[in-house]
């Protein structure tokens, strides 16, 4: 034994070092974390070759470990950190030899290749990496973050610490649209930081306030940190949740836990929303109440530009605030009265499944025991109570086919129960009344007549859908009812479009406001999952960098709009017509509806092709494209070569070692603790990629495995990368900022700047760890996918 250090012990602390050795030498880190897997492997293995590693293992033949094992311990539970005076057994760290290992890894990592990097279930997720990386490096080789920030600093300026917190919000902005800190902390260090020092703003607070700032992006959505950590916290919490159950006597963890063992990328972005959003929060509170009290350091700057039609106090809180939440409220209110809902009379043709039991009672007498331990007494009473009324009535009703007699009364009654007024119809004309009084006040001195013409056309469409169309009624003849009602309210919002493109805050902040509503409202609403989203997002980014080039040279831009246009009428035809082909049973309004989406949907395709044209032309496409291939390349890579060092790690048991220390510990939050202090160290000096695929694998089957959301177990650790990546000295952010910085900004000055956004970043960990709340309230409120 090397130090009186166990074997397993020696052979991490040669893993760990060579790793730290490959990073350190400067080789390229998706290469360093593979070769120094292969080098820790044979410099393990020819120790142990040599006799001189030893494992000093609990000895399996022992009377002591027979009469734990007599008592009811779990094997898995057996450790020698719970049972250090168990009889130890000396072997080999490679008890078969290390070539058997070496044949067993190479086995295992062609098996992994295969199923998270080639053709396993979480590629087409991990694909989304890719296209919201492209999203976000467009969006910033387009100028698209310059003019935000010149705009938001125009809007915020004249208050005091404005622009620290004009800062905070482009930061959120662009951590929304990119998902990528290095790019958001480069971009609004070379933008921001100048502009903040020349109007004699701290240099602590803002190289401080940027910082944080850029490393929005590792929690709010889209965010590529949480896409990674999602495809592999879903395995492993899956995994570790069905080893829980099974070692509690249970069949499987649906079983145990009364609901499915499973979390997705989309159910961890909706998590993730409000964390992101309080973070940003606390920065901009920090950043006005330190102008608040150090005038001097953060003045309040009246930039030129900006200046458009004077708007009265009374018109902005009527037409900026009274006028959209009676919209927005009032359409919730008529929800819930029940006027405003589906107008589906659709019906199945099989009856509905009889209602189960809340928890599975027909178990084990153990794996009984340990669900009423987790769910509690009372709630395993109310499963029998439950079960109980489901037996007296003949047992689980299955579904039938339901008679001709039946399925007429199930449809007379759905017709009877729709609501008058259909959501679809709903949210589409209240989302144009909103662009109307938005107009209406941006420019309030203007003729009033056109948006009053428009919200004419919003009240006629609803008149129409109240008393002309019925549930029964066809989609053509629903879109044909209702075309009249939308041309006129079209004939009004055309002339408030363009009074909103006189705005410069609406100008600039609307089209990516509106790309990112669209990614992350796809995603959040449940109705498609984040890989779709992120093509969607990625299209539009194109288009959209697209258009501000034709802007730019004052070429035609109708053909983006044209595009942009055709993407509205596809999602408006997929949702109001059945558009499969082959069906037996086809409408002749579908037909035409088809015929129609098929023409949009080459339109929107060929503007595409333009708008990748026009970027290639103005040099904008290459260097996204290339930007892009590198930045996947390197994810990937690294997931191969962590893989590769992970199996290392499994192969002489470092793994389990580790493991079975932190199950040593019977209190959860203690574990959970140390894993998290462990994960901010490691944050000075690996990147979040080495994080997510060599440590989460480590340590995820202990803090997965036991009674925490792995929602808010996903999203702390999230955050806690984010605090590691801002804290000095070796924060990444900070050099990303220390890169950029004018040498009038000393090292010193940055790491004071963001000492006291570390501190928000530790009392925000705390808040979210005393109130998980904020975390799993936004998925318990939307639909999961």
């Amino acid at each position: 034994m090397i130090f009186g250090l166990d074997g397993v012990e020696v052979g991490l602390i040669i893993v760990f070092l060579c790793l730290f050795g490959g990073i350190m030498s400067g080789f390229p880190v998706a290469f360093a974390i593979a070769g120094a897997g292969t080098i820790s492997f044979a410099i393990i293995a020819a120790l142990d070759s040599a006799g001189i590693l030893i494992h000093q293992a609990i000895d399996t033949g022992s009377a002591e470990y027979a009469a734990l094992i007599a008592e009811g311990v779990a094997r898995d539970t057996i450790s020698i950190f719970r049972y250090p005076e168990l009889p130890r057994a000396e072997e080999a760290l490679f008890p078969q030899g290390w070539e058997t290992a070496l044949d067993r890894n190479i086995g295992f990592i062609v098996n992994r290749m295969n199923e998270r990097v080639i053709a396993g279930a979480s590629i087409e997720t991990l694909l989304a990496v890719l296209m919201f990386v492209m999203m976000g490096i467009t969006l910033e080789r387009s100028k698209i973050a310059n003019d935000l920030l010149t705009t938001m600093a125009r809007v915020f300026g004249p208050l005091p610490g404005g622009l620290a917190v004009s800062i905070v919000i482009v930061g959120a902005f662009l951590a929304a649209s990119t998902g990528i800190v290095g790019a958001t902390v480069v971009t609004m260090g070379l933008l921001a930081l100048p502009t903040m020092l020349r109007n004699n703003y701290s240099p602590e607070l803002a190289t401080g306030v940027i910082a944080a700032s850029g490393t929005l992006g590792q929690i709010i959505p889209p965010s590529i940190v949480i896409v990674l950590l999602g495809t592999l916290a879903g395995d492993i919490y899956s995994t570790a949740q069905e080893a829980r159950a099974s070692s509690v006597g249970c069949s499987d963890a649906l079983t145990y836990l009364g609901e499915p063992a499973v979390v997705s990328v989309g159910t961890l972005f909706q998590a993730a929303l409000l964390p992101g959003i309080f973070l940003a929060f606390l920065y901009g509170a920090y950043a006005f109440g330190y102008a608040l009290l150090n005038p001097s350091k953060a003045p309040a700057v009246q930039l030129d530009g900006g200046a458009g039609s004077v708007i009265t106090r009374n018109d902005a809180l009527t037409w900026f605030l009274a006028a959209p939440v009676l919209l927005i409220f009032g359409a919730i209110a008529l929800g819930q009265a029940g006027l405003i809902g589906t107008q589906n009379a659709t019906v199945s043709s099989y009856s509905e499944a009889g209602a189960t039991a809340s928890l599975r009672t027909n178990v084990s007498p153990q794996c009984a025991e340990a669900m009423i331990e987790l769910h509690g007494q009372g709630a395993w009473n109310m499963a029998l109570a439950e079960q109980a009324v489901i037996d007296e009535g003949g047992g689980v009703q299955l579904a039938r086919q339901l008679s001709e007699e039946e399925l007429v009364e199930a449809r007379a009654a759905a017709i009877t129960n729709a609501a008058p007024i259909g959501t679809g119809i709903a949210v589409l004309f209240i989302g144009l009344a909103l662009v109307l009084t938005t107009a209406r006040g941006v420019n309030p001195l203007a003729d009033a007549r056109p948006l009053l013409i428009g919200a004419a056309g919003i009240v006629l469409a609803f008149v129409v859908d109240v008393l002309v169309i019925r549930p029964n009624t066809s989609a053509g003849a629903t879109f044909a009812l209702m075309a009249i009602p939308l041309a006129i309210t079209l004939w009004g919002v055309m002339p408030a479009l363009k009074r909103l493109s006189q705005n410069e805050l609406l100008r600039v902040v609307f089209p990516p406001l509106i790309l990112i509503v669209a990614v992350l409202g796809s995603i959040l609403g449940g109705i498609t999952n984040p890989t779709p989203a992120a093509a969607l997002g990625a299209g539009g980014a194109i288009m959209l960098a697209a258009y501000r080039k034709l802007q730019e040279e004052g070429g035609r831009s109708s053909i983006i709009l044209l595009a942009t246009l055709m993407l509205v009428v596809m999602m408006l035809f997929g949702i109001n017509f059945d558009l499969r082909l082959g069906l037996e049973t086809t409408t002749t309004g579908d037909v035409i509806a088809t015929v129609i989406a098929q023409i949009a949907y080459h339109a929107a395709f060929l503007g595409l092709l333009y708008a990748c044209w026009v970027l290639l032309r103005t040099g904008v496409l290459g260097p996204v494209v290339r930007e892009t291939a590198k930045v996947t390349s390197m994810v990937f890579t690294i997931l191969i070569g962590s893989q590769l060092l992970n199996l290392v790690l499994i192969s002489f048991g470092g793994e389990h070692y580790i493991q079975d220390f932190l199950r040593s510990f019977d209190n959860e939050f203690k574990v959970f603790l140390i894993v998290m202090l462990v994960l901010f160290i490691l944050g000075f000096v690996l990147d979040f990629l080495e994080i997510i695929y060599i440590v989460i694998p480590i340590v995820g089957p202990v803090i997965y495995g036991g009674t925490f959301d792995p929602k808010w177990v996903t999203i702390m650790i999230a955050v806690n990368l984010q605090t590691s990546f801002l804290t000095p000295p070796f924060g990444f952010a900070l050099f990303y900022l220390r890169g950029v910085a004018p040498k009038a900004v000393t090292t010193g000055h940055i790491y004071r700047g963001v000492i006291p956004f570390v501190l928000i970043q530790v009392v925000g960990l705390a808040i979210l760890w005393m109130f998980p709340a904020i975390v799993t309230i936004v998925p318990n409120l939307l639909p999961s996918n």
